[in-house]
């Protein structure tokens, strides 16, 4: 018997952009009431961990923190305007992180 011929790099490059089309086509064919119950599932749920996470504030952002795991998220543009605040953006990042 001979081994099983490896599929070329053609081919797996060919099949992941299937795969990637097929996931597409399932995320346009989401009904709205589908994606509102999906939405009603993951709402302030810790992407990492699953727990759910609090609002908190911070400087004058509110911040959303894991109650399980710690881990702190952002929503979109929020990091932007706390690194804002000081100029200096490795520093605002950098204190966000600090323990109290």
């Amino acid at each position: 018997m001979s081994e099983p011929k490896k599929p070329s790099s053609a081919e797996e490059e060919y099949f992941a952009r299937e795969e990637i089309k097929r996931k597409e086509q399932v995320k346009i064919n989401l009904t709205h009431q589908d994606r509102e119950k999906l939405k009603q599932l993951h709402w302030m749920r810790c992407p990492k961990c699953g727990h759910e996470l609090k609002e908190v504030l911070f400087r004058d952002a509110t911040i959303d923190r894991c109650t399980n795991c710690g881990g702190v998220f952002l929503d979109d543009g929020e990091l932007e305007h706390l690194a804002g605040q000081e100029g200096n953006m490795l520093r605002s990042i950098l204190d966000l992180f600090k323990k109290e």
